[in-house]
């Protein structure tokens, strides 16, 4: 029979105290759980605990101590099954109290032999002392060189006093460095003691559930609730297949999820799963308050002495794959071992991926990377180049994103043909959008750039009335492959946000293919395929005119704010900077 209390139907009510103690009329019965089932967010967990026991006919509290200090107890929630009707009332979650160890007079005792031993040990090392300071004296007032009558001591004389003294100051120090060590070691000792007598802060949180059952029975329940120090993130291996003639090329894209936990409680052989919900976010949008614009307040002078609000401290705001070296046929055929997959349950608004069989963590040991998908899907390659910056050739495989689930931004590792080329990021893509990945440089499309002209002068009839900068490039691509290739090559025109500085694209330049590619204002882009061992020239030309009476600087778009505050302003473009520079 199923408990007729499901999410706590029956009383609706969570208790979380430290002081209402449980009804007189139920009677206390220890209950152990055990993790069952994790589910596993960005930003938290929630962990499903089942409680298997033999309940007695009529009202008792449920006790179980082994929950973590970790968990949010507003998140509590109980269902289960049962032979009998039974009825679940509050649910309590409390810290236990603190207890002092069920030994504390045999503690005691130990304490205080072991202070007996040192304030012996002590005795010791005042006895050692005086001992030395007595040598020490003897040696100071004994005269040095006379006899009874004032002759001259005998040379074995001397040489005896000298011994005697040094023997009894090395044999007080010796009793004192060795008594010392031994304090030192009784000292360590107490201490130990101390720590294990005094009462131990709770490590565990008790939660007691109030149930009433008609009749006695075996009961399962199933406690869930949430807890905030674990997470997951998104981790890709991406496996470019380059293809051949006949061969398309093909890329495998697996999805892997890296679980990391520090809730104080370890996950040993449990169902776990990874949902892409993130739970610290709220149910809701913010609320956003009014804007007002109103003149600025002119503050009022202080009185000598006192500190200004301006000058206190404002708040603070909130694997690589194992590369099998290929070997010839062998005479037993062999296969090659899968990697188990997570199942996925795909959602409207949520994707949960559950993990085949039993998986085990335990808290604080690190992360762990497990497979949660993979699909083989067909790439395009293309080689992209921004010679303006770099003149390498990187190799660029697209596909459509055509899965249901959201690619979520993460870490990705790049290989190509088997060989490990690096480590790249993917960003945040839905269904139906095209993903690019760079898989290293393709030293095969040899690419140069060259600067035709750099030219800054003036402009005018008569009157010079402005000030020019121009400026010619040209980039020659050759394709080194016996097949042909889609070539995509991007380059800068400045942009301007004054109406004094105009900026146009000369007639000499090729035609770009796409502007303001990425969304980003000026980056162009001349892509073409070449066929093998074609070369190809670009022509880019741009000229740059503003007024003679005012200065002008081209710095990147990241840094205008900078410059704005004051900066160093960067030179006109292309002086003073080597090969590979911005322009």
């Amino acid at each position: 029979m199923r408990i007729t209390a499901r999410y706590l139907a029956t009383t609706g009510l969570v208790l979380v105290t430290t002081a209402i103690a449980s009804p007189s009329w139920a009677a206390n019965v220890d209950a152990t759980s055990t993790i069952d089932t994790v589910t596993v967010y960005p930003d938290g967990a929630t962990v499903t605990r089942v409680i298997s026991l033999d309940l007695a006919s009529g009202d008792s509290t449920l006790v179980a101590k082994d929950f973590p200090l970790s968990l949010d107890p507003s998140s509590l929630r109980v269902e289960g099954e049962a032979g009998a009707k039974l009825t679940i009332g509050t649910i309590d979650a409390r810290p236990p109290k603190a207890a002092p160890p069920a030994n504390l007079s045999e503690l005691d005792k130990r304490i205080e032999a072991l202070r007996d031993q040192r304030a012996d040990l002590q005795g010791a090392v005042d006895s050692a002392n005086a001992r030395r300071k007595f040598a020490q004296h003897f040696a100071e007032a004994s005269p040095a060189g006379l006899g009874e009558k004032g002759d001259a001591r005998p040379i074995a004389e001397w040489r005896a006093a000298f011994a005697a003294v040094a023997e009894e100051i090395a044999t007080a120090d010796t009793a004192i460095r060795d008594a010392a060590r031994k304090q030192r070691e009784i000292d360590r000792q107490i201490a130990e003691l101390e720590a294990e007598r005094s009462a131990k802060p709770p490590s565990k949180l008790e939660v007691r559930i109030d149930v009433a059952s008609a009749a006695a029975t075996k009961a399962t329940l199933r406690v869930t609730y949430a807890v905030r120090n674990a997470r997951w993130v998104p981790l890709y291996d991406a496996r470019l297949d380059t293809g051949a003639k006949d061969r398309k090329p093909q890329l495998e894209l697996v999805r892997r999820a890296e679980v990391t936990q520090s809730t104080g409680e370890d996950w040993s052989n449990v169902t776990l799963g990874v949902s892409t919900v993130r739970i610290s976010r709220g149910g809701s949008a913010p609320e956003l308050s009014s804007l007002v614009a109103q003149y600025p307040q002119v503050p009022k002078p202080l009185a000598l002495g006192t500190v200004s609000d301006l000058a206190r401290p404002a708040p603070m705001t909130r694997q690589a794959q194992s590369l099998m070296p290929k070997v010839a046929e062998a005479a037993e055929p062999r296969e090659r071992a899968d990697e188990q997959q997570a199942v996925a349950e795909i959602g409207d608004f949520q994707a949960t991926f559950k993990i085949p069989g039993r998986v085990s963590l335990g808290a604080a040991e690190g992360a762990k990377s497990l497979r949660i998908a993979a699909v083989n899907v067909p790439a395009d390659l293309a080689v992209r180049a921004a010679p303006v910056m770099n003149p390498t050739a990187f190799l660029e495989a697209s596909f459509k994103q055509a899965d249901d689930t959201t690619l979520l931004p993460g870490k990705v590792a790049i290989y190509r043909d088997g060989t490990f080329v690096g480590r790249g990021k993917i960003t945040a893509s839905a269904k139906d959008d095209i993903v690019r990945l760079g898989f290293g440089a393709d030293d095969k499309v040899r690419i140069e750039r060259a600067v035709l002209k750099r030219n800054e002068g003036s402009a005018g009839l008569l009157v010079t009335t402005s000030r020019t900068d121009e400026r010619s490039f040209k980039t020659t691509i050759r394709n080194g492959h016996d097949f042909p290739i889609r070539v995509a090559i991007e380059d800068q025109l400045p942009v301007s946000e004054n109406e004094d500085i105009v900026v146009e694209m000369l007639p000499s330049s090729t035609q770009p293919t796409a502007t303001n590619i990425r969304d980003k204002r000026g980056v162009l882009e001349w892509s073409f395929d070449a066929k093998p061992g074609e070369a190809r020239d670009i022509n880019f030309a741009w000229r740059v005119r503003w007024p003679k009476d005012k200065s002008m600087v081209i710095v990147p778009a990241g840094e205008i704010a900078s410059h704005e505050r004051g900066a160093l302003p960067l030179p006109l473009a292309g002086e003073g900077r080597g090969e590979g520079s911005l322009l």
